[in-house]
């Protein structure tokens, strides 16, 4: 061991001292150069094109060689020996070993392994011949070979009733209808050999039909190898046997052929058609008049007004609750499936995409049978995926299953409504009116069987694809109880024509609807349309007379310009409501451009109390001398007031870039919009994996217009409750600046009727230095002065104004002369009469209305009253101020009307409706959101600068000042 461990040690020591060189040469010796640049390319094949002596690996993907006496398979993919040789190894690889058979046994076995003698002849194959109604019998019972190999006659007698089987290996009984007919394994003349079935010619035997596949849709037909092998014996044997699966087969070629009946041709649905009315004496099943027994359940009827009576008169005997404590919110829909023979397949759940053609996850799949949710599905299919997945129609009788109070199950059968039936010739499916509506029970997906016109083995001529399948649930009305009628399914075919199925394909559509009978709603709307309508008519009326005492004229000129109780609109009967919203923004948006008009045009001019403080000695241009002239009372106090005056023209209630923000913050990352689907759910959030309902435009509208006016309303809450309390209040900021810069404010934002701010100073002059003015501001505090309110003793400094029209025309008369140009854009360049006239006009306005204020114009008078109570609620005045004018005293501050701040509602509720028109016809919160913003902006723009302008024009203040 020792030894052995030295030996190994000295063999590791003498690869130490190699040069790094020699072992990466032995490496590169050793292992693949994969440091080269190599190349992935391949020759691309088919096993088509493989040749006769050739194979495709399936491995390589290449075609290979066979062996010595080989030849390719049936199916390309391996090697079989040639005729005349067996195998003698095979084990599942790509070489197999053949060996020729002897002289004496050219034959080879059916399992290829053994040679073996033929009593008549070879087949193509090498294997046996035998002649038809023998059989090929190649070992003993305990399966020992035979060295020759026999053909045997299977027994045709009466006691066996034998024939070979398809493969010719056994004999089997023969089909029990040529026993009945002929009592024998032959269906020789008269008797009538169709379909692999034997009828006897003197039997009842149906009418003479005709084997046509029908393409209304394209206007072909012709004769389907489906129907001229199988149409005939399934007819007869439904009509004579009562065979089952032959009704179910003949009712599957009737529903191939669109359920279509024409009474002058004897095709799949008229034959069907005649076996049921000749089997009227059989009975029904389950009490269904339509059902006759042995035969399947396709259609309803064919009585006028027979459609609506199905589906809206019995609601099915359940219901449906999202919250109850007997939840229910699942439509289980169940399908008796049947393949084209006629055989029974199973009961499967529709859920797992069985009538959905689009591929999908089977969670979005299956939310299309969650009751309230509205489901659209669309995909474009290729052909030849198609025809790959559905080489054989599956035809599904749908049933809605349910537990009635006794915890009994039940299944409902579901109508289809099937827009490509004809009846005599004639769409009857597709007329608006549901009374001539023929509705069937059985469907299907895709038909590539009935479109075969020779070869039922060759690609089909045309093709029939369900391309669009809608479920509509109909809610009953008048119930609180969730109660529904039976859904109906309503399908469209299209007929297509296969040219190129790799380069064709095919849109399809799945959806499911719920409605319920809006007429209730309609004229509940209607009424109260017409309700606050006619308020909205009264309101304007008073309204009306209202402004006609405000501009002082006695005419008024008009121009001529928990249960489901209640479920969602179809978006067709949406369109109303839509019609509904978009009037009221049109109205609003009137409404509002009135408001702002009136704004930026109203009359205001700003009355200096200051009253000159003594004389000065002023020197005299050109005389050379002096004289004692008034000192010149300061301008810079209105010109103060002006600008605050010009600053809260926009001031708002709500912050508008935060209400925009914060409404799409919620809708779009919290996910309220998540409220507005046309589902069931109330969460907000939703899984990505999970089907996302459509939107509903009435549910949009809903949410983002409580969350607009909640979030609003919030808004307003706090800058009353809090900001305006405790942090600014600009609007009563406004008055105490009056009254400390001795400076009144006259507005009319009517012709005779406005709004007056007494701004006269307690202490007579404002125009003073810091220490004067503390001491006034303590002497105020302290009550060691007057009140400032007009009436004395009073604190009423707001008014609402109605003056006369003599005191109008006054007004006017000196108006002309102020704003006869619209005001100095720059004084130096106005000439010099202009602006002495200018500011003579100014002087005098400035006396006439402190004059006025005064009551020194007994002509021109007035006095001081409240509002009455009803005058508040109507926002009208009853007395007109035909000799006096008349003021009113306002605590509530209303010349805020002429501000964006007193238009809060009508602001609030114009970007609202703006919000939602936008969304309602772009279906998009983000895009909404940005146009509310920028149209506001836009506005207040406009506000702030035709508002200035107006400002400087009214009161000849430069606009240079108005920072």
């Amino acid at each position: 061991m020792v030894t052995g461990g030295s030996g190994a040690g000295a063999d590791m020591a003498a690869w130490l001292p190699l040069p790094s060189a020699a072992v990466t040469a032995f490496l590169l010796l050793v292992f693949p150069r994969v440091s080269q640049a190599q190349t992935f390319s391949l020759p691309f094949q088919e096993p088509e094109t493989c040749g006769h002596n050739q194979y495709f690996d399936i491995s390589a993907l290449s075609c290979v060689s066979c062996g010595a006496n080989q030849r390719q398979d049936n199916r390309g993919t391996s090697c079989v020996c040639l005729p005349g040789f067996q195998v003698i190894s095979n084990n599942g690889g790509p070489d197999i070993i053949c060996k020729k058979c002897p002289e004496n046994m050219k034959g080879v076995t059916r399992d290829g392994w053994n040679c073996i003698s033929c009593p008549s002849g070879l087949t193509a194959e090498g294997k046996c011949h035998c002649p038809t109604g023998h059989i090929l019998v190649e070992r003993d019972v305990n399966g020992t070979l035979l060295s020759q190999a026999t053909c045997k006659l299977c027994d045709e007698n009466e006691n066996s009733f034998t024939v070979a089987n398809a493969l010719g290996d056994r004999c089997v009984r023969c089909e029990p209808t040529f026993i009945n007919t002929s009592r024998s394994c032959a269906c020789s003349e008269p008797n009538i050999l169709t379909g692999g079935l034997c009828f006897s010619s003197t039997g009842n035997f149906p009418p003479h039909m005709i084997s046509t596949a029908r393409y209304g849709e394209l206007g072909a037909s012709f004769t389907s190898e489906w129907f001229a092998k199988y149409l005939q014996s399934s007819a007869a044997a439904c009509w004579l046997y009562a065979n089952l699966t032959s009704c179910q087969a003949l009712g599957n070629m009737c529903v191939m052929n669109m359920n279509s009946y024409d009474s002058a041709t004897f095709d799949a649905c008229r034959l069907f058609q005649f076996i049921f009315e000749n089997t009227a004496g059989l009975r029904t099943v389950h009490s269904v008049s339509f059902w006759r027994q042995n035969l399947p359940w396709l259609f309803y009827g064919d009585q006028l007004g027979l459609a609506p009576q199905v589906l809206s008169t019995t609601p099915l005997p359940t219901n449906f609750s999202f919250k109850d404590q007997n939840q229910n919110t699942k439509l289980k829909f169940v399908a008796a499936s049947y393949d084209v023979r006629g055989n029974f397949l199973k009961w499967q759940t529709l859920e797992g995409g069985i009538l959905q053609l689009c591929p999908d996850t089977e969670t979005r799949l299956n939310a299309a049978y969650s009751f309230g949710t509205t489901y659209q599905q669309n995909c474009e299919i290729p052909l030849s995926k198609i025809l790959a997945d559905f080489p054989t129609p599956v035809f599904y009788d749908v049933y809605l299953e349910y537990t009635n109070e006794n915890q009994h199950q039940y299944i409902w059968a579901v109508p289809v409504l099937n827009l490509n039936l004809q009846h005599n010739k004639i769409f009857v499916n597709q007329d608006d009116s549901a009374s001539k509506w023929l509705l069937t029970r059985r469907i299907f997906l895709v038909d590539a069987l009935s479109g075969r016109e020779n070869d039922l083995a060759s690609q089909p001529r045309l093709l029939r694809v369900a391309t669009q399948i809608s479920l509509s649930i109909h809610l009953v009305p008048n119930t609180k109880n969730g109660n529904i009628y039976p859904p109906l399914i309503t399908i469209a075919y299209n007929d297509i024509d296969v040219k190129d199925p790799n380069s064709q394909s095919v849109k399809v559509s799945f959806s499911v609807e719920y409605e319920m009978n809006q007429g209730e709603a309609h004229v509940q709307t209607d009424i109260a349309l017409g309700v606050l309508g006619g308020l909205a008519v009264l309101s304007s009326l008073l309204k009306t007379a209202g402004w006609k005492r405000r501009i002082g004229s006695p005419m008024i000129d008009l121009q001529a310009q928990k249960s489901v109780s209640v479920l969602l609109p179809r978006p067709a009967q949406e369109e109303r409501f839509v019609t509904y919203v978009g009037c009221a923004f049109a109205l609003k948006a009137l409404q509002f451009l009135h408001k702002l008009i009136s704004q930026i045009t109203i009359d205001i001019f700003f009355i200096d109390w200051e009253r000159p403080k003594g004389k000065v000695l002023k020197a005299v241009e050109g005389e050379g001398g002096v004289r004692s002239a008034t000192v010149p009372v300061s301008i810079w106090r209105t010109y103060f007031v002006a600008n605050e005056w010009n600053e809260i023209q926009t001031v708002r209630k709500i912050n508008p870039l935060f209400q925009v923000l914060t409404v799409l913050f919620l809708l779009e990352v919290v996910g309220f919009k998540n409220l507005a689907l046309m589902d069931s759910s109330s969460s907000l959030s939703r899984s990505p994996s999970s089907y996302i309902a459509p939107y509903s435009r009435i549910l949009r509208y809903a949410v983002s217009s409580a969350l607009w006016l909640v979030i609003g309303i919030i808004q307003i809450v706090f800058f009353a409750v809090f900001y305006e309390r405790f942090i600014e209040d600009k609007i009563r900021q406004f008055v105490d600046l009056c009254c400390m810069s001795n400076i009144s404010v006259f507005l009319l934002s009517h012709k005779c009727f406005g709004y007056y701010i007494h701004g006269r100073s307690v202490h007579g002059h404002a125009d003073t230095n810091m220490e004067e003015m503390n001491m006034n501001l303590k002497r105020e505090a302290e009550s060691l002065c007057s009140q400032r309110g007009l009436v004395p003793n009073t604190d009423g400094q707001t008014f609402q104004i109605a003056i006369s029209s003599q005191m109008r025309q006054h007004y006017d008369r000196i108006h002309e002369t102020l704003t006869r140009k619209n005001g100095p854009a720059r004084l130096l360049s106005s000439s010099a009469s202009t602006f002495e006239q200018s500011i003579k006009a100014y002087h005098t306005m400035n006396k006439f209305l402190g004059s006025f204020i005064d009551h020194v114009h007994k002509e021109m008078d007035y006095f001081i009253k409240d509002k009455l109570l009803l005058e508040r609620i109507l926002g009208m005045e009853f007395m007109e101020p035909m000799e006096k004018s008349i003021f009113y005293n306002d605590e509530s501050y209303s010349f805020s009307s002429v501000l964006y701040y007193g238009n809060e509602a009508t602001l609030l509720i114009y970007d609202l409706l703006f919000f939602c028109v936008v969304d309602l016809a772009y279906q998009n919160f983000i895009l909404a959101a940005f146009l509310t913003y920028l149209q506001q902006e836009i506005f207040r723009f406009v506000r702030n600068t035709v508002g200035q302008k107006n400002l400087a024009s009214k009161t000849l203040v430069d606009q240079r000042f108005l920072i």
